[in-house]
């Protein structure tokens, strides 16, 4: 990594990961280390959203996000609704999210349909709220993209972990909404995000991790940290043909303007 003082803010971390549990506040040191200033902690759960708005408490520079997973398919109602408008509501929340679709895993249509509802109430808390949202879309675009445009108007977010085309990219964008790269930007089967990115408007972009998940390379097949996020960024300033702090500033300044860190 270049030696560089740099602004950059990881967008999406899951630092509630038991993964973390040995070391955290050694990974939040060695991010600050790296130039990551503030990171967004993401819940996918009840349980980690509540501990995602405890450690925000506790350290500086670390927000959380609230939201339940598309994977962890509940009905959004009496008490779960009340515990999650409770927590987003905290001072150090910054968005909804992780919420949306993945069709991967789960084939059965009944229950693709119970994430849609699922999300779509989430959708209407974020509204409520006045807050982002923070979006998963795996192998769902086109019914993540159909609810945006029904259930998400007057809302904000980004697209977490891009991995759709260059089209449809500019589809989310004409909505306000900005996509999140990570790791696999470094891959060499990218495949079409490094192509996205570069067609990209430069105040629609995110870096992130999504650690411990997705790590960049050099360090893909091992644990990931928010640390790791300047590597995204560095790979995104060659992308873009300008220098790191240059990146470093335009992504920490749209990450201000949706998150209002």
């Amino acid at each position: 990594m270049e030696n560089q003082v740099i602004d950059l803010v990881d967008t999406h971390t899951h630092l509630t990961d038991e993964k973390f549990a040995p070391d955290l506040a050694e990974t939040i040191a060695r991010a600050k280390a790296a130039g990551v200033r503030r990171l967004i902690n993401m819940g996918d759960t009840l349980a980690s959203s509540s501990l995602a708005v405890e450690l925000a408490r506790r350290y500086e520079g670390l927000y959380a996000g609230v939201g339940i997973h598309p994977e962890e398919l509940c009905e959004l109602t009496g008490d779960r609704e009340e515990k999650l408008f409770v927590l987003a509501q905290e001072k150090k929340v910054v968005a909804i999210g992780e919420i949306g679709l993945d069709y991967h895993w789960e084939k059965d249509e009944e229950r693709r349909q119970g994430q849609q509802k699922l999300f779509i109430a989430q959708l209407d808390i974020a509204r409520q709220l006045r807050l982002p949202v923070c979006i998963h879309d795996r192998e769902a675009h086109g019914d993540t993209l159909a609810i945006l445009k029904k259930e998400g108007r007057g809302l904000r977010g980004v697209l977490h972990c891009y991995s759709g085309s260059p089209e449809l990219a500019q589809e989310f964008w004409r909505l306000g909404f900005f996509i999140g790269v990570d790791g696999p930007l470094t891959y060499k089967n990218a495949a079409k995000l490094p192509e996205v990115v570069q067609k990209a408007p430069r105040d629609m972009v995110l870096i992130e991790t999504d650690a411990p998940y997705l790590s960049p390379v050099p360090h893909r097949g091992k644990r990931n940290e928010p640390a790791y996020v300047r590597l995204v960024a560095e790979k995104l300033a060659e992308l873009w043909e300008v220098s790191l702090p240059e990146a470093a500033q335009i992504t920490t300044r749209n990450a201000e303007a949706l998150y209002r860190l």
